[in-house]
């Protein structure tokens, strides 16, 4: 690799190492499916658009972040190498359909009919690759009266349901602080392609992997049709708790707040020992999920004025003593200097020669036997390794990548 690797080697131990992914999307739904299959082994080698007339070319995720702190980047894009080609010419379309032709898995996340209108739709493509398993995540899906819409994460969890029922129900719906219908529908893209490679081991056939940011969304909507569809009921935003489970909810302290889960009967049981009030277990309001439920609000009032006399500390040495599932809302500084983040690795410092170290979230799950891993940081530039991925791939040498260059194909 041309420079872009951790300072401190790490060997590429995934269950995915072997497999080679090219990733055409931007933004956060493509590169986020490819992060994941990076983390896991795969090699990773993005396309990105080279600058042109002034502008910066490459995905608008390098800009991404805090003012000053385009941290972002160094996430989604790490175990990643970058090639330029600007796709909009034949000559750039040729050179992504060669480095597509010995790949395992493409990722796309451009609006349907994108490919097709570049000379390579799925057809075109699985006539050079039969095995090839493209992976095209997409506001509404590749097929429907929509799917020729724009879409964005928000869109689709408005659409999929999420929105609706999230935030408090005298104010308007909020967003999660996260771009969580991207990161959903990313997901389901990864998931798809691990059951594809599955399919091909077995046949040696590749096919398309349709992955829609409002059906990801709809994926993780629970009994919120079915109980619309049974009985008519539609569930509506209920601010920090979900109606029918109680006691789940966070509640004050006198220094801050902590979320306390105790819905469960048994567990119930454990906390009205650490209230003090081993009797409420038996009163009939209380005695059992459905009428927990029922009387959720009043019940939600008395634990917040037992636990709003008690520091975070207090409280949180009383719900381990007694095993009630409950915890404080960690912040970053939380997350750094907790015992159990560092005991498991959840955040490791990954070095970059700006930032001098960068702390970032592990790879996850954990396997036992083959762990993915962190093996290089974010490449630095657009087209950091076209000289090793085009001479490597496609035989190419340096006056034929200078020449692309000169052109603006690169």
């Amino acid at each position: 690799m041309s420079g872009e690797q951790v300072k401190t080697p790490v060997a590429n131990k995934g269950p995915l190492a072997g497999l080679r992914v090219v990733e055409m999307g931007q933004l956060i739904a493509g590169p986020f499916c490819g992060q994941l299959l990076g983390d896991m082994g795969a090699e990773i080698i993005k396309i990105e658009a080279p600058g042109r007339d002034g502008k910066m070319g490459g995905d608008p995720m390098r800009v991404w972040g805090r003012g000053d702190y385009p941290l972002w980047w160094e996430v989604v894009a790490r175990n990643k190498q970058s090639v330029s080609a600007d796709l909009r010419i034949p000559e750039g379309q040729a050179l992504a359909r060669r480095l597509i032709a010995t790949a395992d898995i493409l990722i796309e996340n451009f609006r349907p009919g994108t490919l097709e209108k570049w000379g390579m739709g799925p057809e075109a493509l699985h006539a050079e690759n039969p095995g090839l398993i493209i992976v095209r995540v997409s506001g509404y899906g590749q097929t429907g009266p929509y799917s020729n819409r724009a879409g964005f994460g928000g869109i689709g969890e408005a659409m999929g349901g999420w929105r609706a029922i999230v935030g408090d129900p005298d104010r308007p719906p909020s967003r999660m602080g996260v771009s969580i219908g991207d990161s959903l529908a990313a997901t389901y893209g990864c998931m798809g392609a691990l059951a594809a490679l599955r399919h091909r081991d077995q046949t040696g056939e590749g096919q398309v992997v349709d992955s829609s940011l409002y059906e990801a969304c709809l994926q993780v909507m629970e009994s919120l049709v079915p109980e619309y569809a049974a009985s008519g009921y539609v569930r509506e935003r209920s601010g920090s708790s979900l109606p029918g489970i109680a006691p789940s909810n966070v509640y004050p302290t006198s220094d801050g707040e902590y979320l306390i889960g105790a819905n469960q009967d048994t567990v119930f049981g454990r906390l009205c020992q650490a209230m003090g009030r081993p009797e409420l277990a038996q009163d009939p309001r209380y005695v059992d999920h459905i009428s927990r439920g029922r009387h959720q609000v009043e019940l939600d009032d008395l634990i917040a004025a037992w636990t709003q006399t008690l520091t975070i500390a207090e409280l949180e040495a009383l719900m381990i003593e007694h095993g009630v599932p409950a915890g404080k809302l960690y912040r970053p500084q939380d997350m750094l200097d907790d015992p159990h983040f560092i005991a498991r690795e959840a955040i490791i410092d990954v070095p970059h020669p700006r930032w001098g170290t960068v702390k970032m979230q592990n790879v996850f799950p954990k396997l036992s036997k083959t762990p993915g891993s962190v093996r290089s940081r974010a490449p630095e530039t657009v087209g950091a390794d076209n000289a090793d991925v085009y001479g490597r791939l496609l035989g190419m040498n340096d006056a034929e990548i200078d020449d692309l260059k000169l052109r603006g194909v690169i």
